[in-house]
């Protein structure tokens, strides 16, 4: 049987270079950019990636956690949450919320992008 090899959910943004700049300066992820003019982009990091297209119409941009309360647009795992939290807290990113164990059982914390995108880093607290 074929194997699912990853998922990359994509994220509508008002400003293409703000996101890209964003994610690569804030969380350390390696961007590359598509089009002419530019309105596409991959953000890379490990085996995480996420898709950025640019919205022709930035108004009807809705996180998430806009239509259900404290419901992320993205969760990323990874094997050290607190490791990942002390990196994107001295890149300068804004924290949405502190880390935390969570009733679902993560170590998570998030952050918010410049659309209002909830991305959370979570780690399984029991493998």
């Amino acid at each position: 049987m074929a194997k699912l090899t990853g998922i990359s959910p994509v994220l509508l943004v008002a400003d293409l270079d703000r996101a890209v700049a964003f994610y690569r300066d804030r969380l350390g992820f390696e961007c590359q950019v598509f089009g002419d003019p530019p309105d596409f982009a991959t953000a890379d990091r490990d085996a995480a990636t996420i898709l950025l297209a640019a919205s022709d119409d930035p108004d009807r941009i809705v996180p998430h956690w806009q239509i259900v309360d404290k419901m992320w647009n993205a969760y990323i795992r990874v094997d050290d949450a607190d490791a990942v939290y002390a990196e994107v807290q001295e890149r300068g990113a804004e924290v949405d919320y502190t880390i935390y164990d969570a009733p679902h059982g993560f170590r998570e914390f998030g952050v918010q992008d410049p659309d209002g995108h909830d991305i959370a880093f979570g780690q399984p607290l029991t493998e």
